[in-house]
């Protein structure tokens, strides 16, 4: 029996490649996730930029135990098994000035992970709704396997790559993914998606945590990590990540800079951009 989703929704998740919306913060634990956020952001001089978008987990106590989240984990494993490596976290911000956008795309693109059963949960710190640009799906696109993508590294494009699907998407069986503050929607890595801008006058924040299954390995030949939530690993695919001893522990400093780094040797596989972003970031789409 699944945990928290029912039957039919585990169902729908594996025929349309998502599910949407699942109640797992209340509207006041996503609003302090929000203030928290905010609080490191102000301490950091400004909006977090560079390698502080990936994996901030590593860094910051109340981000690990959120990834750890046990309805969270409880929706993962009923499309994922009982299995599960948090194996990345971007955080996907759009500020209120209409510009940043997120083109179609897979997210599996330049991972280069063996299999797709990848699963991420976008947890909505802020409402994210129609106006501040939430996330649209294409269902069943995720049976089509990898499609391929152009490179256009536009600014305003939210993703590493500035990456679009080289094919048409038919917009008008797009589903728009709305949540409310708390809420979570899953989707698979394979699924075809997008956003628009944020034309409201606030913040809409979403971070994306990215869930693996133990036998996912990483394909490209660059040292990878990851990082057990749940159950086992008893395959050792992946350097097992520790969390913070504390808020930007020495030891976690250390150990988030070196992997950040190491990833963009991945990420902008075949390409000279190298951090192109401006901020020296890796961003793991969504």
């Amino acid at each position: 029996m699944p945990k928290v989703l029912t039957a039919d929704q585990v169902r729908h998740y594996h025929e349309d490649g998502f599910h949407f919306p699942v109640s797992a913060l209340s509207e006041a634990e996503a609003a302090e996730c929000r203030r928290k956020l905010e609080d490191f952001e102000a301490s950091q001089g400004g909006a977090i930029t560079g390698r502080q978008k990936t994996k901030l987990y590593l860094l910051l106590t109340w981000l690990n135990d959120l990834v750890r989240h046990p309805t969270i984990l409880d929706a993962v494993e009923d499309v994922l098994g009982p299995d599960i490596l948090c194996w990345q976290s971007s955080f996907f911000t759009k500020e209120p000035d209409k510009k940043g956008f997120v083109s179609w795309h897979q997210d599996a693109t330049y991972w280069g992970l063996s299999s797709p059963d990848v699963c991420t949960a976008w947890v909505a710190f802020t409402p994210s709704t129609l106006e501040s640009g939430a996330m649209k799906a294409a269902p069943g696109t995720h049976k089509l396997e990898q499609l391929p993508h152009k490179d256009t590294f536009d600014p305003d494009n939210l993703l590493t790559r500035g990456q679009e699907l080289g094919v048409d998407v038919d917009e008008d069986a797009a589903v728009d993914m709305v949540l409310k503050a708390g809420e979570i929607s899953l989707h698979h890595v394979m699924l075809a998606h997008a956003s628009a801008p944020n034309v409201t006058d606030d913040r809409r924040i979403g971070f994306a945590i990215r869930y693996i299954a133990p036998h996912v390995s990483q394909i490209t030949g660059v040292p990878d990590s990851a990082m057990l939530v749940r159950g086992e690993d008893r395959y050792n695919n992946f350097e097992m990540e520790t969390p913070p001893l504390s808020d930007l522990h020495p030891d976690a400093i250390a150990l988030h800079d070196r992997i950040t780094a190491t990833r963009e040797a991945f990420i902008y596989q075949g390409t000279d951009k190298g951090a192109h972003r401006g901020d020296g970031g890796v961003v793991i789409d969504s």
